[in-house]
């Protein structure tokens, strides 16, 4: 059984320092891994990542995390990058990581992924240069996940997750207005998963959006925004695997 701890949407700046931590210290009892789904900091400040950092460092489980947009607002994500790798957190866009604990290898892909919404109801790179630039970004991030996705197969884990900040699908997003969906998500991470495969896929950002979904293909979608599962972390428990064919799932997460 692999144990994937999750959470996103932390938002944590100086005046909450130490609040995760004490649940944290625990993990190496209940988790193989610990996966932040982004907009870790309230602004994207430096100041802010290292308060995260001290959060996270020598918990004696692997950290992987990606940034989420909060995490990008001070213009600055390649310092607070570097601040959570110090810390000795993988951060991931449009690549993926192999960890090891206790024996499993556990594959982890990530993009903050972007908006631009679902299937029916989404944006089309038609019109104003910024509109295809928008929706070309969103592109360009859920090729990363796919790409990502499909060179952990390659790996041999025991178990490969898309983890996100930006949601995949639409399921998970319901308890927030109809009309910020397409800034939610979009259906190209789904699609990304699906044609590369993956055994659970975990995001944030939607806070006041509901923790189950599921991809077209089976793939079991979870929100670990904080507001959403309202704990420090939540463990998801997957079987393992003999191997996962492209655009297939092979078993279920429970949690």
């Amino acid at each position: 059984m692999i144990r994937i701890a999750a959470v996103g949407d932390i938002h944590m700046g100086p005046d909450n320092q130490g609040v995760l931590r004490p649940a944290f210290e625990t993990l190496p009892d209940c988790a193989d891994v610990l996966l932040l789904a982004g907009d870790l900091t309230r602004h994207g400040t430096p100041d802010e990542a290292r308060v995260v950092a001290r959060e996270i460092e020598g918990l004696g489980v692997p950290v992987v995390a990606v940034l989420g947009n909060h995490d990008h607002h001070d213009d600055r994500p390649d310092e607070v990058t570097a601040i959570l790798e110090d810390a000795g957190a993988h951060v991931l866009e449009g690549r993926g990581t192999v960890v090891v604990s206790d024996g499993k290898r556990i594959g982890v892909a990530g993009t903050k992924g972007f908006g631009g919404g679902f299937v029916g109801r989404c944006a089309g790179e038609f019109g104003e240069p910024v509109m295809k630039e928008f929706v070309q970004h969103s592109r360009q991030c859920a090729d990363g996940l796919r790409k990502a996705l499909e060179e952990l197969e390659a790996e041999g884990c025991d178990a490969r997750i898309a983890l996100t900040h930006y949601s995949p699908v639409p399921e998970t997003l319901a308890g927030e207005p109809l009309e910020i969906y397409p800034f939610l998500g979009s259906y190209l991470l789904a699609e990304a998963i699906d044609t590369a495969g993956a055994d659970l896929a975990v995001h944030g950002h939607a806070h006041a959006g509901t923790e189950h979904g599921m991809t077209s293909a089976g793939v079991r979608v979870r929100n670990v925004a904080q507001p959403v599962i309202g704990r420090a972390f939540h463990v998801y428990h997957l079987p393992g695997r003999e191997r996962v064919t492209s655009g297939m799932s092979s078993g279920a997460a429970t949690g």
